[in-house]
């Protein structure tokens, strides 16, 4: 007995949860996981690290370009 009153407590806050999510404050979120803006951090000309590995595999990309293979769909 008294497993009635749990259950309705239950499917009540689930319900509150459901429809009423209006409240979440998305600033504070981003704060908590640490989450920096390109524009907040002021550090955007940083050197991006895949950079250097589009100029190592350039070459290989012209060379795949130059193949003539039309029969690809562009991906792999």
């Amino acid at each position: 007995m008294g497993r009635g009153r749990a259950k309705a407590k239950q499917v009540k806050v689930a319900r509150q949860l459901k429809y009423n999510s209006g409240g979440t404050d998305l600033e504070r979120l981003r704060a908590e996981l640490g989450v920096v803006d390109e524009d907040d951090s002021g550090h955007s000309d940083e050197h991006d690290p895949y950079d250097e590995l589009a100029d190592r595999y350039a070459d290989y990309a012209a060379v795949d370009d130059d193949d003539g293979d039309s029969d690809r769909g562009g991906r792999r």
